[in-house]
């Protein structure tokens, strides 16, 4: 059954849901919220359509999704199937809770239980030869069984996909669908039953690039057989992580081809731009895509909560908003008193644990059951912790949950009445599906986006428009980026030597990155062909989600006991001495960092307070690829070298984010070559805007925080996977510069994304900085949780007029129709 559409579960053996607007209207009262709710949403509910099954169904099949009450699919899914099932690439963009699920798993049930059916009815040559290399014949006695293999981007979401397979094909009898789930959990004598005799492999990118790829030949008749890859989720693999996932499926398709096969992609997204062009992009492969929802859905109260200002002061006697987490634990815990089922989504894991902490504490004080009934779910977990955190979510046992991002993807969650978003996730993509686990089978549901204190959420919060009337991003990823496609090389050479038509699949750079690679040792040319020269796996020495080396132990000190990982790319910013550590509610201090040995021991300790890191940062420009003149500015973008140096964490109160203190720390510099977008002012400009040089370093500074910080507006990136630098006078431009890069060896494509919207983006900038009531600068405009500086000097009104004379000879960059 489509997880989407299982019945909801009564919690506490109560089925009455409270209105969405009464719960509002809860949270909001009492003369301490008054104020507090900036903007509400109010989303319509709708009523489904309804198309026939494809007549291609096998009976057997259309049989078991009428015994799961699936009489009639909605006409987007009926769609997809009728395409899938025509052997044609789909992607399936539609909202929350719009069964994208059974998009996919119809046609791969279907090709499990109906060998030929789909290839035969394809028009592609393409599929015509694959099917004669397999030595197969036409209509349905060709092959004896098809494969699919289903990608998720996390553990939990394919553990609950096996769930919802089992449940729809269980009329079709063991023996038809072998399903099971293979990752980094899976025991070996799993491993070996799944080579042996799964049909259907669920696994996620991870496992395919340092498992299934690399041992191919012992996945041979698996993939001699590969109908249908489902890549669920796929508006998630963007920025780094997505263009490795994009090179991984390229070598998927490379060894698919070796064996004679030539699978048909079937992707789901959220709602995204042109999600046909990024589906391609990620896969390689033409796809159709399918936008139109026509699926059912609730009413949907969407409120915009601005906490309130305290009577502590920042940096520089800035004014303080409550903290986004405080906030959001205090309405969890009002929420999940009321017998409201909730999660409460935030941005870091030490939000989820502080969040799950502070509503257990205040349940307990009421009731000590009640305070148990409230968890964190966030990634870095046990595999036996998560497991045991969805069979209590599953079963009613958690009436409140504070999550990462780890459970917005697809993860079923049934009956939920609220959620609540602890910071604007970083996307409108993510802010829809977030807000569309509540509210699953067309019940009314309540969302709260709570803005944290920092420009971009100040800006949401009060210009609504720029959240519900514009629409959603693009995925950005850059699969050629060189530091991405070389190791990705060297893994292909290694599975089957590479050839022209090989190297093809990888974009017109590779030939010339082939030709490097064998320079440095790494490959070797035999005649036509490209091999691997090592001993050791290449697929080994990348990381595909980014975080580069090891993974860091976080081990308890006193016990040996392992409480978790840390990528090491974040260790520097995570686990430092003297770092806050949270884990399954209990606080930790880490007490020494050793980055040579990839550990850092903690001990149990509960200050109160948490803990920020601070960075310094210098940049070179290294080449200038692209520059458009904006009058006597220049806006450029190019390659540029980076050093970077966390020198200092700030240690502030938890509840009012009052900074009590700051510790400097020796931590070594790491270097970056990455790409970045940037923007240059002459004297004349500056005098004409009044900006002396005394109000310049300050101006500049606070341009750079704020552009920062909007620019997630506007690339699906994070402030975090960002950085800049501002200078009066940078060497290499020997003008006013203000830097903006990637956060990422070889650029993520953000920064260029910068560059094609940069009129727009520092617009939003200049307005947000204006529009913030504040007198001289604080966290809700420019002022930076991370700057190194200490956020000194900063001019509010020097950067007004700054951003103010920059876009006075603005113009479109080239290529802003991209997307």
């Amino acid at each position: 059954m489509s997880h989407e559409e299982a019945p909801a579960a009564a919690v506490g053996g109560a089925a009455v849901r409270p209105a969405p607007r009464a719960l509002l209207d809860r949270l909001s009262s009492g003369a301490e919220r008054a104020g507090r709710v900036t903007h509400t949403e109010h989303v319509p509910a709708r009523p489904a359509r309804h198309s026939p099954w494809p007549e291609t169904v096998h009976p057997d099949l259309a049989a078991a999704l009428a015994a799961a009450g699936i009489d009639r699919p909605w006409r987007h899914q009926a769609e997809a199937v009728a395409r899938a099932l025509d052997g044609e690439s789909v992607v399936v963009a539609t909202g929350t809770a719009s069964g994208k699920s059974l998009c996919y798993l119809v046609p791969v049930l279907n090709a499990l239980i109906t060998p030929e059916t789909a290839p035969e009815a394809a028009p592609a040559a393409g599929r015509a030869a694959a099917r004669r290399a397999r030595g197969t014949a036409g209509g349905t006695t060709g092959h004896p069984t098809a494969t699919a293999l289903y990608l998720a981007p996390t553990k939990a979401l394919a553990a609950d996909q096996l769930r919802a397979v089992k449940s729809l094909a269980g009329p079709l009898g063991p023996a038809a669908v072998r399903a099971v789930c293979y990752d980094g959990d899976t025991p070996p004598e799993e491993r070996t039953w799944a080579r042996r005799h799964a049909n259907l492999l669920l696994t996620n990118p991870d496992m395919l690039h340092r498992s299934l790829l690399p041992g191919h030949r012992r996945w041979s008749s698996f993939l001699r057989s590969l109908r249908y890859v489902v890549v669920d989720e796929c508006h998630v693999y963007r920025g780094v992580f997505g263009s490795h996932v994009a090179q991984v499926l390229r070598r998927l398709r490379r060894v698919c081809a070796h064996y004679g096969t030539e699978p048909a992609f079937l992707l789901a997204s959220a709602t995204t731009a042109e999600p046909a062009v990024s589906a391609e992009r990620l896969t390689g492969v033409p796809v159709t895509e399918i936008t139109e929802d026509w699926s059912p859905r609730g009413e949907l109260v969407f409120a915009l909560w601005e906490p309130p200002l305290t009577e502590g002061r920042g940096e520089r006697g800035a004014p303080v908003r409550r903290t986004a987490t405080a906030e959001a634990a205090e309405l969890l815990t009002d929420l999940v008193g009321h017998g409201v089922r909730t999660v409460a989504f935030v941005r870091s894991r030490r939000g989820a644990e502080l969040i799950s902490v502070i509503a257990q504490e205040q349940l307990g004080r009421r009731d000590p059951a009640l305070g148990r009934r409230v968890a964190a779910y966030r990634g870095g977990y046990l595999p036996e912790e998560r497991r045991a955190l969805e069979r209590a979510l599953h079963s009613g046992g958690l009436l409140g949950l504070a999550a990462t991002n780890a459970l917005e993807l697809g993860v079923d969650v049934a009956g939920l009445d609220a959620v609540l978003l602890a910071g604007y996730p970083g996307t409108r993509a993510s802010v829809w599906q977030q807000a569309g686990r509540a509210g699953r089978h067309r019940q009314g549901a309540l969302a709260v986006l709570v803005a944290r204190d920092d420009p971009l959420d100040t800006y949401l919060v009060h210009h609504p428009d720029a959240l519900f009337r514009r629409p959603v991003e693009s995925t950005v990823l850059d699969p050629a980026n060189p530091y991405i496609l070389a190791p990705h090389l060297c893994a292909a050479a290694a599975e089957v030597p590479l050839t022209g038509d090989g190297l093809a699949l990888f974009g017109p750079s590779a030939a010339a990155l082939a030709e490097k690679l064998a320079g440095r040792g790494l490959l070797r040319r035999r005649g036509t062909a490209w091999y691997w020269t090592r001993r050791e796996r290449p697929a080994g020495l990348v990381d595909i989600r980014g975080s580069g080396g090891e993974q860091v132990q976080v081990v308890e000190e006193a016990t040996g006991r392992l409480l978790g990982t840390v990528d090491q790319a974040a260790a520097h910013t995570a686990v430092h001495e003297g770092a806050v550590h949270l884990h399954q509610g209990r606080s930790y201090v880490v007490r020494h960092l050793d980055l040579a040995g990839h550990v850092a021991l903690v001990e149990e300790s509960s200050p109160p307070w948490s803990t920020w890191p601070r960075d310094t940062t210098e940049i070179g420009v290294l080449e200038t690829e692209r520059e458009i003149p904006w009058g006597e500015a220049r806006l450029c973008f190019g390659s540029v070298q980076v050093t970077h140096q966390v020198v200092s964490y700030l240690r502030r109160r938890l509840v009012t984010g009052e900074v009590l203190g700051e510790t400097r720390l020796d931590l070594p510099p790491r270097t970056l070559r990455t790409r970045a977008v940037w923007w240059t002012l002459t004297e004349d400009q500056l005098e004409a805007a009044g900006i002396g040089p005394e109000l310049l370093p300050g101006a500049l500074h606070a341009a750079e925080h704020a552009a920062i910080g909007m620019l997630p507006l506007f690339a699906t990136c994070d402030r975090w996977d960002i950085g800049g630098v501002s200078t009066a006078l940078h060497p290499d431009t020997l003008l006013p510069s203000v830097f903006v890069h990637d956060g990422h060896p070889g650029g993520a494509g953000f920064a260029e994304r910068g560059f094609h919207t940069a009129r727009e983006w520092l617009t939003a900038t200049r307005d947000a900085i204006a529009a913030c009531e504040c007198d001289h600068g604080c966290p809700s405009c420019i002022q930076s949780p991370k700057c190194g500086n200490g956020n000194e000097p900063l001019h509010k009104r020097g950067a007004i007029r700054v951003l103010t004379a920059l876009l006075r000879g603005s113009a479109p960059a080239p290529g802003t129709d991209r997307p």
